[in-house]
């Protein structure tokens, strides 16, 4: 496995008006290729500053970042959009889909922006959407409606699969489902999935578990034998 994401003292200040807030006070941290990670740590602990300046969304203030050799911390407007469009897939709380689309047309707009994608009706079957993919995301469950944002982040064929608190507008069972299938495709395609949350009890399906609290890494656990999501109670 080589060192695919490296995170280098990275430093986060966001400026209101006199006031400097530190939302990341030197962050270190790697991950391999193809791992499965999982980010934890309470409201306002840093993790989905962590996420956003991973995925480009954000910049760091000071400190580098490296995905797959590239060094994101040196990239200007430009080159942030083509790494955002290219290299990054992103799966969010409240799904953000296009609401007059439907789910297939949703998938297929992500797709007409990247280079390499997959195919859409097999994405989307890959999510056991296949029944669905002419609905539009008011005719889906919340379930559903992540199962298509899956599919349109996956459907690029992106390097990074970035999920900030993928299931935290859904049920628990519905949430279990939904990581099985974050945890399934991490493992079937290779894929380097990162997962925020503020829930502990998912820490035993990563193979590697980064706490965060107060803007610093509390501690990094590599688990040997990850747990399939179906044993974990919370």
């Amino acid at each position: 496995m080589s060192e695919f994401i490296e995170f280098q003292d990275v430093k986060k200040i966001y400026k209101m008006g006199e006031v400097e807030i530190p939302a990341l006070a030197g962050v270190s941290f790697t991950i391999q290729r193809g791992e499965f990670v999982v980010i934890a740590g309470a409201s306002g602990a840093g993790k989905s500053t962590i996420l956003n300046i991973l995925g480009g969304m954000d910049t760091c203030t000071s400190g580098n970042i490296f995905v797959d050799g590239a060094e994101v911390s040196r990239m200007n407007a430009r080159e942030l959009c083509d790494y955002r469009r290219l290299d990054i897939g992103f799966v969010f709380q409240f799904y953000n889909l296009v609401q007059n689309l439907t789910a297939k047309e949703n998938v297929e707009l992500a797709t007409q922006i990247c280079k390499n994608p997959l195919d859409i009706d097999a994405t989307i079957e890959a999510v056991g959407l296949r029944e669905r993919k002419n609905n539009f995301p008011a005719q889906l469950s919340g379930g559903e409606q992540q199962r298509v944002a899956i599919a349109r982040a996956l459907a690029k064929n992106p390097k990074l699969l970035l999920c900030d608190e993928p299931t935290g507008a859904l049920d628990y069972k519905t949430g279990k489902a939904i990581l099985k299938l974050l945890q399934d495709t991490c493992r079937q395609n290779q894929m380097t999935v990162v997962v925020i949350t503020h829930n502990l009890a998912l820490a035993p399906m990563g193979d590697k578990v980064i706490r965060v609290k107060s803007g610093l890494i509390d501690s990094i656990t590599v688990n040997e034998h990850p747990q399939p999501v179906e044993s974990i109670e919370w």
